[in-house]
């Protein structure tokens, strides 16, 4: 049906708005109304400059090949975001590819109540942060382009992510200091300084849920970033907070974007490793995916 659709658009017969409801019919079947009519924006206006979708006129023969190879890509349940190479993430844009998880809504939600708190600081002209598995690098440097006068630093174990995390930060004209660095190989943490802010969001699935993901999610995006052991589940969360408590100043903060069913077990972690006035926090869906520790 695809190859059908977009070979007649090369032929000149197909028009944008043609294109436009049958690129929504197509994605439709494997990803519902509303989430193919999200790709059909993103696809329309920032790959082809097309705001108009009612507009009078065909796809032009190359547009109509990157179409045509997009649906292909989707209908093979690869995320969007790699098969544009880039990502929306609080209003900027970041390179995405398969070294680095899509960044989602509800870290952007993470980085709102960090920006809070860091306003609401007496010392936040001087804060010093740390991202603790930044990845494609959506938080560190949107807190240093909200933000510039924070001091961010950010880490990741994985090279090819941090290559993709500094193209982020020279794309969006920030400074961010990136580290290679295992969190978990305590060895390293003496190569790390002391922060005011330590935020991460780590993985935190089983292995044993893995064939509960969304295809797009299991088959493409880098599974170090996603999957923990089953017998271990919230190793990250503990050993960060480890290392928190060794590395934030006095009133420092540590942020956890975090899995809503074991947000309990990560308030325990946190109470344990001596943080005051520990806070959950729900997303809009009304889930706990953020925890707050303030050191002593």
């Amino acid at each position: 049906m695809i190859e059908t659709l977009v070979k007649t658009n090369i032929e000149g017969t197909l028009t944008i708005k043609q294109a436009y409801q049958q690129f929504c019919e197509s994605t439709n079947q494997i990803y519902g109304l509303r989430e193919s009519l999200s790709m059909a924006r993103i696809v329309f206006e920032d790959e082809f400059g097309i705001t108009n979708f009612e507009r009078v006129g065909d796809l032009s023969k190359e547009q109509s090949i990157r179409l045509l190879e997009i649906q292909r890509r989707l209908s093979n349940h690869e995320p969007l975001q790699y098969i544009l190479g880039e990502a929306d993430f609080y209003g900027l844009k970041f390179k995405v590819d398969a070294n680095v998880l899509v960044p989602r809504p509800e870290t952007e939600e993470l980085v709102y109540w960090i920006l809070e708190h860091a306003r609401l600081s007496v010392y936040n002209q001087n804060l010093s942060v740390l991202d603790i598995g930044t990845g494609s690098g959506c938080i560190a440097v949107t807190l240093k382009k909200e933000l510039p006068s924070l001091d961010v630093q950010a880490t990741d174990i994985s090279g090819k992510a941090l290559v993709v995390a500094q193209k982020n930060a020279t794309i969006n004209k920030v400074s961010v200091f990136f580290k290679e660095n295992d969190i978990l190989n305590t060895k390293g943490w003496d190569q790390l300084e002391s922060y005011d802010v330590i935020v991460s969001n780590p993985p935190y699935i089983p292995v044993q849920e893995k064939s509960l993901m969304p295809e797009n999610v299991k088959t493409f995006e880098p599974q170090e970033a996603l999957f923990v052991s089953d017998d271990q589940p919230l190793i990250f969360y503990s050993t960060i907070a480890k290392f928190a408590s060794a590395h934030l100043n006095k009133g420092g903060k540590l942020f956890f974007e975090l899995n809503e069913f074991n947000a309990e077990q990560v308030v325990q972690i946190l109470e344990k490793e001596g943080f005051e006035k520990v806070e959950l926090k729900q997303d809009l869906n009304g889930k706990d995916r953020m925890a707050l520790g303030i050191k002593n």
